[in-house]
């Protein structure tokens, strides 16, 4: 009798917990299931007032719409992202893992005061130097260039990378560092060697925000490509108009929408297991 007395809280508990959580889960994927339902709807249902809910016939009309959009289509504007995106990836993995190697297992005068000088650029809005930053990539040529917009990129994910794999590597003992060094192994060859591969949950935590961050960026976007032949996905989703009157076509709209959210997820999916164990390793210092 006893323990039915102790259950029925336990119960209530996770009922109530269950309960908040489906409804959190519902309200954050109405949105995403809104848009992938308009996206296969015909383009006159799409923008039917009032709205429907379930199209009446799936129709991929708003997809083969996305082809002809500008010069290119969507295709040009996905290969822009998608390189990018992939250049802001290595960079930022790279660099990140070099300076947080520095910063964890280095002792050089004034490193602290470095690594907080480093951490304190997370607390100024990156719109407030995008003109300075303009101004900069004019001057070399980079503006308006996908090569120069990844630039921008690295430089937004530092702080953060640096921070996280810093944290990572002071939970590698250094025992392990110290035998390879014992047995001639320079610095660069035990990261390359052994550590990497320790590291590898907080690199592709890393990885996973460049990539979501770059793929999904437009204010920067916006202010430093001028070429319509350069447009990223987001800018480009921001032309999807028609009309004399420049009516947004929702349909197309939201199939570009529901093209832009892929890549995303599906990356997300992949690596959740050590994006997990990398925000585990950032948030706890062994």
């Amino acid at each position: 009798m006893s323990q039915k007395v102790h259950r029925k809280p336990k119960l209530l508990k996770y009922t109530l917990l269950y309960t908040v959580l489906i409804i959190l889960a519902a309200a954050f994927l109405f949105p995403l299931v809104w848009s992938t339902l308009n996206s296969f709807k015909p383009a006159a249902e799409a923008m039917s007032v009032p709205p429907t809910y379930l199209p009446t016939t799936f129709s991929f009309e708003n997809y083969i719409k996305l082809t002809t959009y500008g010069r290119g289509g969507i295709f040009r504007h996905v290969f822009n992202s998608a390189f990018v995106s992939l250049l802001t990836v290595i960079g930022t993995i790279l660099l990140s893992t070099l300076g947080g190697y520095g910063f964890a297992r280095f002792t050089f005068t004034g490193k602290n005061v470095l690594f907080i000088m480093v951490l304190s650029t997370l607390m100024i809005p990156f719109q407030s130097i995008l003109i300075p930053l303009f101004v900069m990539l004019t001057a070399v040529d980079l503006h308006n260039n996908l090569f120069g917009l990844a630039l921008v990129y690295i430089t937004f994910q530092l702080p953060f990378g640096i921070f996280l794999m810093r944290t990572t590597f002071m939970m590698v003992p250094r025992e392990i560092e110290e035998a390879a060094l014992l047995d001639g192994c320079t610095s660069l060859s035990v990261l390359y060697r052994m550590l990497l591969r320790l590291v590898l949950p907080g690199i592709v935590t890393v990885a996973i925000y460049a990539f979501i961050n770059s793929w999904n960026e437009f204010i920067a976007a916006l202010i430093f490509m001028t070429d319509q032949d350069n447009f990223t996905l987001p800018i480009f989703l921001t032309t999807v108009r028609s009309g004399q009157y420049g009516q947004v076509d929702w349909g197309a709209l939201q199939a570009g929408v529901v093209v832009s959210i892929i890549p995303s997820v599906f990356i997300f999916l992949m690596l959740q297991r050590y994006y997990m164990n990398g925000l585990m390793g950032g948030a706890v210092k062994s």
